[in-house]
């Protein structure tokens, strides 16, 4: 099993990644949300090349008349809403690193004994980053977080952390982050492991 389990970066690590490597994913977790992952990872070139190398500062100043011409680019998946996601998460991350020094440093130096904090962060202030798309974007970048994929909340449900379906309240989100706590006190692993682990038991 152990080799099946996902790694997190380190956070010296997570300082050398871009800003635009954030924007990046945070742009295929909102294009693939709901889509067919596939055409988007077809078509993955031809986004970075539109979206200008997904450089934060470029993208956040872009004009309605360069949104438009994106709409009507054939390079990439021509949704208005998730092209108009892309500016605003370009700024959110600009903000950050006008705050931070980077949105690397910011999200590196987010405890992870507070990780709903960071989905809570993501959901707020950036634009679609909501659910499961913020745990995607910081577990392929890197960041330390369980993901709730069916197979996560079905264990967590067997182990009475959770009820119903996917827990959005902040008290059913407190729980869920209290039992990974006390997981990772007890086995020494990460929550990324812990949450591969979870799925596994019942997969």
């Amino acid at each position: 099993m152990a080799g099946e389990l996902p790694k997190a970066k380190s956070r010296a690590a997570l300082l050398r990644v871009p800003d635009s490597r954030w924007l990046a994913e945070m742009t295929r977790g909102v294009f693939q949300a709901g889509f067919v992952w596939r055409v988007i990872e077809a078509k993955w070139p031809g986004f970075e090349a539109a979206f200008d190398g997904f450089e934060p500062a470029k993208v956040a100043r872009y004009t309605e008349n360069k949104l438009a011409k994106l709409k009507q680019d054939d390079r990439i998946v021509r949704n208005p809403q998730k092209i108009a996601a892309t500016r605003a998460n370009a700024a959110f991350l600009v903000e950050l690193a006008e705050q931070h020094g980077s949105a690397s440093r910011f999200i590196a130096d987010w405890p992870e004994s507070d990780i709903v904090g960071l989905w809570e962060v993501l959901r707020t202030r950036g634009a679609r980053l909501g659910g499961f798309t913020g745990q995607f974007v910081l577990r392929h970048v890197g960041k330390d977080t369980p993901m709730l994929t069916d197979s996560v909340l079905k264990a967590l449900r067997l182990e009475g952390v959770v009820e119903g379906k996917t827990p959005t309240s902040r008290a059913a989100l407190a729980r869920v982050q209290e039992a990974f706590n006390a997981w990772r006190d007890e086995s020494g692993r990460a929550l990324c492991e812990l949450s591969k682990i979870l799925a596994l038991s019942v997969d």
